[in-house]
């Protein structure tokens, strides 16, 4: 299964700590705040989630919370998606934001 999103940065920028710990996680936020402009990075990682949300959904598996995907970026530049762990699914997530937009797919394999 597949599932997509896109959102608009701006959604992301100057919100409050309340707003991304409701979303995201620690290491999540850590990352993302990492950088001088930390919006792109929070918009391509909601929607990573969003778009597994949406797959995982498909096929009958629903997450209570943002918070219980997280998206994180190896040493390698590769990202590793963690899932609760009573799901077993192998999930692969390609995201990328310019300067308005960021996008996210998601396959989920059977």
């Amino acid at each position: 299964m597949i599932g997509v999103d896109i959102e608009d940065i701006s959604r992301f920028q100057n919100k409050s700590e309340a707003f991304y710990q409701r979303l995201f996680t620690d290491n999540e936020i850590n990352y993302c705040k990492s950088h001088k402009n930390p919006a792109p990075h929070f918009a391509a990682r909601f929607c990573a989630k969003e778009a597994i949300y949406k797959a995982l959904s498909s096929i009958g598996i629903n997450i209570s919370s943002y918070k219980k995907i997280e998206i994180l970026k190896r040493a390698s530049g590769a990202l590793e998606v963690r899932l609760p762990e009573n799901i077993s699914k192998k999930v692969h997530v390609s995201i990328s934001h310019e300067k308005n937009k960021a996008i996210a797919f998601a396959l989920i394999e059977e």
